[in-house]
């Protein structure tokens, strides 16, 4: 009896990876950055890209058997080559696992070389990838660009080697540096249920106030409730926040409405968008009258996204804006302002649901404040028992 029960077992086994193998499958976005033009003083330190090697930690959000990577060159004036790129499991720091080194290509190319304003997706390849795991990604670089497309606000430490060492271990004694460059995103071969929620963001949801190489912002936090509830674990996290971002004008990187086709749109496997931002055109305006109009003004944006992300078949979830009081940013008219926004946010019914961060983050004793343990002391941006306190108070039945 013992052996027939293995033998149905083993055979029920083999059954059961045959049904997985025939899984209809598509491709799902599993990490994201938002690119940027690099600002003069988050440029790559000495020794510089150009002929030389970089190794760049990212965590994913969910896992799976194959993958495919994106570079960006959008924003630069002049071609970067990248001469080889491989990924590995990040073991610790710079270290990697030289078992699991795979070479990427590009139509079958290892060298490729990205003109002004290109974007590149490596073809497809074979990676046992584990929800939440790190992944290093190494480039070895031809000529690059004296601008360079990235994104500076990586909260993850990055290590530039001289020369070729591309399929160095260790690089612990490279040049390290707290920006990401030229990577913008990493799709995952995922069942059929799977999909992707993008987060548009600020600093706020960029992570200003988390832990260096903790992965520890409200979006990553979010990642791994959703892989502790079986509900979600097959959800995607793609965070598109840019410190400084502005929705309409102004602020660093292209506005919230310019790069939505970009960040959004034409992400992988999108089923949800939340939106985060508003709080940096509030604080750049300077009188009341200029607060009331910056306030229609995001009003009437968040409506323009909410439409064309509808006509994409993807559920949008409005963020209040968290409290300013004390902030660099307060004044009268912008709390009355922010309130205003708020207030459409909650009560419009134009989101499909609303994540309300203001309510969750605010001093019970005076709402218009932050908590007094959850900020950085700037009394704006969350520190990381406030962007704990963000990830928690969203309702995972909204992605059930």
């Amino acid at each position: 009896m013992g052996c027939s029960g293995s033998k149905s077992t083993k055979d029920n086994v083999a059954n059961k990876q045959n049904d997985i193998s025939k899984l209809p499958t598509q491709w799902v976005g599993t990490w994201g950055t938002a690119p940027q033009l690099v600002e003069p003083n988050n440029m790559p330190p000495k020794p510089g890209l150009t002929n030389n090697t970089l190794r760049q930690i990212v965590r994913v959000s969910i896992g799976g058997d194959s993958i495919r990577l994106r570079f960006n060159n959008e924003f630069s004036k002049s071609p970067v080559t990248m001469k080889a790129v491989q990924i590995a499991v990040s073991k610790d720091s710079s270290v990697i696992d030289v078992a699991t080194i795979k070479e990427l290509t590009f139509n079958g190319n290892t060298e490729v070389t990205m003109q002004p304003n290109d974007v590149m997706t490596s073809d497809p390849i074979a990676f046992k990838l584990a929800p939440r795991m790190d992944i290093a990604i190494t480039i070895y670089f031809g000529e690059t660009s004296p601008d360079v497309t990235g994104h500076p606000g990586s909260r993850t430490t990055s290590y530039i080697y001289e020369g070729n060492k591309i399929a160095e271990e260790n690089f612990n004694n490279a040049v390290k540096t707290e920006h990401w460059y030229v990577i913008n995103g990493i799709d995952v071969k995922a069942p059929e249920e799977a999909n992707a929620v993008v987060i548009l963001g600020n600093s706020i949801t960029d992570g200003r106030g988390s832990g260096t190489n903790k992965q520890n912002r409200w979006p990553d936090m979010l990642s791994e409730r959703f892989l502790k509830n079986p509900a979600t674990q097959q959800i995607g996290v793609l965070n598109m926040g840019i410190g400084g971002n502005a929705v309409l004008k102004g602020g660093l990187g292209p506005t919230a409405l310019n790069r939505f086709d970009r960040d959004v749109l034409k992400q992988h496997g999108v089923k949800w968008l939340i939106i985060l931002e508003g709080v940096n055109d509030l604080g750049g305006t300077r009188s009341s009258e200029a607060a009331n109009m910056v306030a229609d003004g995001l009003i009437a944006a968040y409506g323009k996204m909410i439409e064309e992300a509808h006509s994409q078949n993807i559920i949008v979830y409005g963020a209040t804006i968290l409290p300013i009081d004390k902030s660099f940013y307060y004044q009268d008219y912008r709390e009355t302002a922010r309130q205003k926004v708020n207030d459409w946010i909650r009560n419009s019914g134009k989101f499909d649901a609303v994540i309300d961060f203001d309510k969750a983050m605010s001093d019970p004793e005076n709402p218009s404040v932050i908590l007094p343990n959850a900020h950085t002391g700037d009394f704006l941006h969350p520190n990381e028992l406030g962007y704990a306190l963000m990830a928690e108070s969203i309702d995972l039945k909204l992605f059930e």
